[in-house]
C-alpha cells in the first residue's frame, strides 16, 4: 500500500529531512545554564522521557513489511525525532540534577499492547500517546518560567506537531482499506480509548500538571477537544489529505486549547516510541 498524494511518503521523507538539517544547523540549547523547577514538573518530565526513548525496532519492521519504501523511510526518521526528544529529555533532567528513569508501569503496558498489533493498530495506539504528547509539551513549554525547560519542551513539540498528521495520513489510507461502515467505530472506539488514557495520565501527573497551570480536568477536555479534528483527518476524503504541508496539524489557539489547525510550513501515553 503506498502513501496517499501524488508521490506518497515521498513528501514526508523530505520533510524529515529538512527537519534533520535545520536541527543540525541551529544546535542543542545551552545546558550550562541549568534549570530549575517544582519536584513534581521534574517527575512528569522522567516519565516522559522513559516514554520516548527506544530504538523503534518493532514499528520499523511493521512499516518495512507494508510494502512502501517511503514510508518505511519516513517511519525510520520519525524513530530519529522521537529518540532525539529522549536525548533532550535526559539532558534537561541532567541539567536539574535529576536522574533519568529505567521504566514506568504505563510504558510497560502500552509496549507490550503494541507490539501484540499489526501496523493499523500499533499506529492508532501510538496516536493517543502524540495527542497527548502535545497538551503535555505545551504546558511544559508555556506553564514554566525555566527558560531551558521551555526551550526543551518548545522543540519537542514543534516535532509532535508534525508527528500528528503524519500518522494521521497513514491511518487514513490504513483504515480505507476496511468497509465504510466500519471506520467510523473504529475511531469512535480510538476517543474512548484516548479518554481513559487520558484520564489516567492526568491522575499520575495532577501535581505537575497544576504546577504548570493546567488543572486535571482541563488536561483531558483539551485533549479530547484536540481528537475530533484527528478523526476528522484520518476519515477525511483522499483529496483533504494533502500531506505535510496541508495535513491538520496540533497547534495552540487563541484560548489556549489544542486544535487542529493547518501546518504553514513525532509512543507509551507519555509519549514515544520506545519498544
Amino acid at each position: 500500500m503506498t502513501g496517499a498524494g501524488r508521490d506518497g511518503f515521498a513528501r514526508w521523507t523530505r520533510r524529515f529531512e529538512d527537519e534533520r538539517e535545520r536541527r543540525n544547523a541551529q544546535g542543542d540549547p545551552d545546558w550550562e545554564r541549568g534549570a530549575t523547577l517544582h519536584p513534581a514538573v521534574w517527575s512528569g518530565i522522567q516519565r516522559f522521557q522513559v516514554g520516548e526513548d527506544g530504538d523503534g525496532a518493532n514499528l520499523v519492521a511493521k512499516a518495512d513489511r507494508a510494502a512502501d519504501p517511503d514510508y518505511a523511510r519516513a517511519v525510520r526518521l520519525f524513530v530519529a525525532e522521537e529518540q532525539n526528544h529522549a536525548r533532550l529529555l535526559a539532558l534537561l533532567l541532567a541539567a536539574g540534577g535529576r536522574p533519568t528513569l529505567t521504566g514506568h508501569w504505563s510504558d510497560t503496558v502500552f509496549v507490550r499492547l503494541r507490539r501484540l498489533m499489526g501496523l493499523r493498530l500499533e499506529l492508532l495506539v501510538l496516536m493517543i500517546a502524540e495527542v497527548v504528547a502535545l497538551r503535555y509539551y505545551r504546558a511544559l513549554r508555556d506553564g514554566t518560567d525555566d527558560a531551558l525547560a521551555s526551550d526543551v519542551a518548545g522543540r519537542i513539540l514543534a516535532d509532535e506537531q508534525r508527528h500528528v498528521p503524519f500518522h494521521c495520513e497513514r491511518l487514513h489510507a490504513s483504515l480505507a482499506e476496511l468497509p465504510r461502515p466500519a471506520r467510523r467505530p473504529v475511531m469512535a472506539s480510538w476517543r474512548l480509548l484516548l479518554l481513559a488514557v487520558s484520564l489516567v495520565v492526568a491522575a499520575d501527573h495532577g501535581p505537575g500538571l497544576r504546577r504548570l497551570g493546567l488543572g486535571r480536568r482541563r488536561f483531558v477536555a483539551e485533549v479530547m477537544a484536540s481528537s475530533g479534528e484527528v478523526v476528522s483527518a484520518v476519515l477525511a476524503p483522499l483529496s483533504r489529505n494533502a500531506g505535510p504541508n496541508q495535513t491538520p496539524n496540533a497547534r495552540s489557539n487563541a484560548n489556549g486549547s489544542a486544535n487542529m489547525k493547518t501546518d504553514p510550513a513525532r509512543r507509551s501515553p507519555h509519549g514515544g516510541t520506545r519498544r
